[in-house]
């Protein structure tokens, strides 16, 4: 009989060298043997089917959902977006998102799929510091936000504002040297926030500060403490970093999903959401980012990018067909929820760009 290597088995078959060991160790692949410290097994032998790329047949009873409402979530938009996941086939095996803002995408891929490898970044360290905390101290953070919904809920309207105001001053200042839990109170912070500010909205100004006003939620879910602990269960494994989304490049190759959702592109002049953080994402990062998408295609990377739709104000705007040239666009219809104007509320047309 003829063999080939763990190696030769991984590049006929499209996965890594580690996973056909992998399945070899499972004894998933009939007639493999391990040869010193390599697995060899027969060239005729077929990959075995990709559990781990399948959809959950049942609800598993931890279901999760993202733990921060984020303006231009993708949570409405799944059923378009989820058509281009690639893992079905088992040749894609890792995710990664480099905007991730709330992460609709990133925990619906989560709950799907065992993937080999996730990453995720943004620029925004209170952000990635808030996902670092729920994966790595979830406990602590559930205990200090049970304590938060416990003060806030029984007061009236004035004593809630005035617990916002004070909360909403302590997310803004810095942190002093070698304070103690300071990581665990910012991510706390954050998600209180998140629950019982203006639309869950967040925004900074010029200087860096969260100046959103309290919102008007009669009894606000604080404390999401189930939701809380699937999300650490399914980010355990995930690689996060805070920075610019260029870094992702030493992560993406052949076997990767990367999922782009940048700062939307404003379809009018008087329409820009300032700001997540505060760094401007206008015309020119928009093109830095369509070179950077051109260069991973190049790696053989399966590509989606969303944005909006200049065409929604104005029929003749081509700025993304220019863009993105060679690459498929997709136009779907979306609520937009998060809006100053209620008139400005609504559905509105967005882009899904794709390389496949």
């Amino acid at each position: 009989m003829e063999f080939m290597s763990a190696k030769e088995a991984a590049e006929k078959w499209g996965v890594s060298p580690r996973r056909v060991a992998l399945l070899c160790a499972e004894r998933r692949i009939a007639e493999a043997a391990l040869v010193g410290h390599t697995w060899v097994l027969p060239v005729t032998a077929k990959k075995p089917p990709d559990g781990r790329m399948t959809r959950y047949a049942q609800p598993t009873g931890k279901t999760v959902r993202p733990f921060l409402k984020w303006a231009g979530g993708k949570g409405q938009l799944l059923p378009e977006l989820e058509k281009y996941y690639p893992f079905a086939a088992g040749k894609i095996t890792k995710y990664a998102e480099p905007f991730v803002g709330g992460g609709a995408v990133l925990f619906d891929i989560l709950g799907r799929f065992d993937l080999e490898a996730v990453y995720i970044s943004d620029v925004n360290a209170r952000l990635i510091n808030a996902y670092r905390m729920v994966r790595d101290e979830s406990n602590a953070l559930i205990q200090l936000l049970a304590g938060y919904e416990a003060d806030y809920l029984p007061l009236d309207a004035e004593g809630r504002r005035r617990y916002y105001t004070e909360k909403r001053d302590q997310f803004n200042r810095p942190a002093e040297a070698g304070e103690k839990n300071a990581a665990l109170t910012q991510a706390a912070l954050m998600i209180f926030l998140n629950k019982t500010c203006f639309n869950g909205l967040y925004r900074v100004n010029r200087k860096g500060q969260f100046n959103v006003p309290i919102g008007s939620y009669k009894a606000p879910l604080i404390c999401d403490e189930a939701n809380l602990r699937a999300a650490a269960e399914k980010l355990k494994n995930v690689q996060m970093v805070q920075g610019d989304y260029k870094r992702s490049a030493a992560f993406i190759d052949r076997r990767t999903f990367v999922y782009f959702d940048p700062p939307y592109r404003p379809i009018t002049q008087t329409a820009c959401f300032t700001a997540y953080t505060e760094s401007a994402f206008g015309d020119a990062k928009q093109r830095e980012l369509a070179a950077f998408v051109n260069e991973l295609s190049g790696r053989g990377a399966k590509i989606v990018v969303s944005n909006s739709d200049p065409q929604n104000a104005d029929e003749s705007d081509r700025f993304f067909e220019e863009l993105y040239a060679g690459h498929t666009i997709c136009r779907v219809s979306a609520n937009r929820m998060i809006n100053s104007n209620s008139r400005a509320r609504g559905k509105i047309n967005e882009l899904i760009i794709s390389n496949f």
